[in-house]
């Protein structure tokens, strides 16, 4: 199947010379640098570069934390962390899952690929159809990009590379198994898909919107100085934990109310989005696929058994 697409986005899809990532590197803190992705949708006139993924350069060698949507953007990635440092590259960090943070994995096949167990399992049993529909969504973007797994395990607690100590923190309310990378030297909070600020949250995996919220009282209790979401602007103050907080609170609300109001499906999906999230990116395609996702366990939560 991945042929054909790939065939057909050669046929109607950019010429391949013109598709170019053109990332630049920005640095946010003594030895950490930013990627930033923009807070659209996937598209072919983006090529996925939706994800915010970083490197921080220690005494050894870089690190990288995620490695994007596809292969050429993980080749991108090498070329631009090679324009500030010429440290090699020594470790990939995968902060979970999700296609546009682990589909650049073959450019790190040099080196470890490391991420949460809970990780490297999703991405084994969901890796093959995340990156078939990133070909539908992205076309020539994705030319020869396959699923690499990591080949490493990480687990919570502090590690150090080179001279840096870095605090993992192993949380789950994005995916079911969502790394959180804190650098105790410069205070940057590494937050992955836990933490989006200014474009709607993305649902698909989340155990529970309550879980979720657990995760970011962690979060926000750690020293930082800085915020790195997966998704949107970095911040220097707690803007994004309340944002997310808000809009979660909103969301939970909406499902809990039609369940217990027996709404349809269709009727929660055109449901008023508040005025103070109306500057949000893609808050009602979210909230469409959030509904989709999740209200069914919001039924099933108000349903009495006939059969009891």
């Amino acid at each position: 199947m991945r042929w054909i697409l790939l065939l057909l986005s050669l046929v109607f899809g950019p010429a391949q010379a013109e598709l170019s990532y053109a990332l630049q590197p920005k640095q946010i803190a003594d030895g950490v640098w930013l990627l930033e992705g923009s807070t659209d949708n996937f598209s072919p006139a983006n090529g996925g570069n939706i994800v915010n993924t970083a490197f921080i350069v220690t005494a050894d060698g870089v690190l990288v934390i995620d490695s994007g949507p596809s292969r050429a953007y993980g080749e991108a990635q090498r070329a631009a962390i090679a324009t500030v440092t010429d440290k090699p590259v020594i470790a990939l960090w995968l902060t979970h899952h999700h296609p546009d943070h682990v589909l650049g994995n073959q450019a790190y096949e040099d080196v470890s690929i490391a991420a949460l167990a809970g990780t490297r399992q999703l991405l084994a049993e969901q890796g093959e159809a995340m990156a078939e529909n990133m070909y539908r969504l992205v076309g020539d973007w994705m030319r020869g990009t396959e699923v690499v797994l990591p080949t490493a395990t990480l687990e919570a607690g502090e590690v150090r590379v080179g001279d840096r100590v870095l605090s993992l923190l192993a949380l789950s309310g994005h995916t079911g198994a969502d790394l959180a990378i804190f650098d105790t030297r410069s205070g940057v909070l590494l937050a992955g898909d836990l933490l989006f600020y200014q474009r709607a949250l993305t649902t698909p995996g989340t155990p529970s919107l309550d879980t979720w919220l657990a995760d970011l009282d962690q979060l926000q209790a750690l020293p930082w100085t800085l915020l790195v979401p997966g998704h949107g602007p970095v911040a220097n103050n707690a803007a994004p934990f309340a944002q997310m907080r808000d809009y979660l609170g909103w969301l939970n609300g909406v499902l809990r109310e039609g369940a217990a109001q027996g709404a349809e499906m269709n009727e929660l999906i055109r449901a008023p989005i508040p005025e103070r999230f109306a500057g949000i990116s893609l808050t009602r395609y979210e909230l469409i696929r959030s509904v989709s996702h999740l209200y069914p366990r919001y039924e099933r939560g108000v349903m009495t058994r006939v059969d009891q």
